[in-house]
């Protein structure tokens, strides 16, 4: 299924705008599952299966896993939700930025080893960068935009011409030319709600990844106000933190499932 497809089913059929982001530290993984060789697999798949009705999406950051050598149980947690809990789409959380051979690469590596539905991109290296994706047309591209960390305004904000903004640019371009086959999204952190309103008014419907609630401190009902389509729909609103590690023990699981629950009825009511 198209990745756009696929989440415009779960925005309907789930009544969720919520991601959960899974970045699973083995500091923090319950005793019970310390010392398994598949403790991470373990771990994530648990949160996988007591919150996949509760979502719109999923999203594995690589980096916790290649980090602990565990590509093989990336693979295998990417492949059980496709199996176990099919329709949900899968956003690979890799920032990926290169050009020509290697982006190529990279591309090859989130939809055709990891078998991801989307992947993030930093765009700032221009269109070339990013047409290695591009040319999964029924994959999804989300291109960082005006990101949730503080030092994004060190180059985002910049202006590059007439008063535009570098963020702005960057939303007009993947709106407009790089969006041919109507598969980019952006990346715009909930800690900047204007700036959201912004680009939410440059991109049209264009869905919107959006990282920086909870540990982040970014405000659902700023987020939604700022960043919902029309429709009440637009938006991946991500949580890791504050889902994953809601509980500690043995029923860390029913713990994520009470912490996704309470974050997509608080999502809801601001629609």
């Amino acid at each position: 299924m198209h990745f756009m497809n696929a989440l415009q089913a779960a925005w309907q059929s789930r009544n969720s705008l919520l991601c959960v982001g899974l970045d699973p530290d083995p500091a923090r993984i319950p005793a019970h599952l310390q010392g398994r060789p598949d403790a991470i697999f373990e771990f994530c798949k648990g949160i996988v299966d007591a919150t996949a009705d509760l979502v719109c999406s999923f999203k594995p950051q690589i980096a916790y896993f290649a980090a602990r050598r565990a590509e093989d149980q990336l693979e295998a947690l990417i492949d059980h939700i496709h199996e176990r809990h099919p329709g949900t789409p899968v956003i690979l959380d890799a920032k990926r930025g290169d050009i020509g051979s290697t982006a190529t690469q990279y591309a090859v590596e989130a939809f055709e080893r990891y078998r991801a539905d989307a992947i993030t991109v930093n765009p700032y290296m221009g269109r070339d960068s990013v047409e290695p994706y591009l040319e999964y047309p029924d994959k999804g591209v989300i291109l960082l935009c005006r990101t949730s960390n503080p030092g994004g305004s060190d180059l985002q904000f910049l202006d590059v011409k007439g008063g535009e903004r570098l963020f702005e640019r960057v939303a007009r371009l993947v709106a407009g030319e790089w969006n041919a086959s109507g598969n980019c999204g952006l990346v715009v952190g909930a800690t900047f709600p204007a700036e959201i309103a912004r680009v939410r008014s440059i991109v049209g419907d264009m869905p919107l990844l959006v990282p920086g609630i909870g540990a982040q401190g970014g405000d659902i009902a700023e987020t939604v106000q700022a960043g919902a389509t029309a429709a009440g729909t637009g938006l991946m609103i991500n949580s890791s933190r504050a889902i994953l590690y809601a509980g500690k023990d043995e029923d860390y699981a029913e713990a994520a499932r009470r912490a996704a629950l309470e974050t997509r009825d608080a999502i809801n009511e601001c629609r």
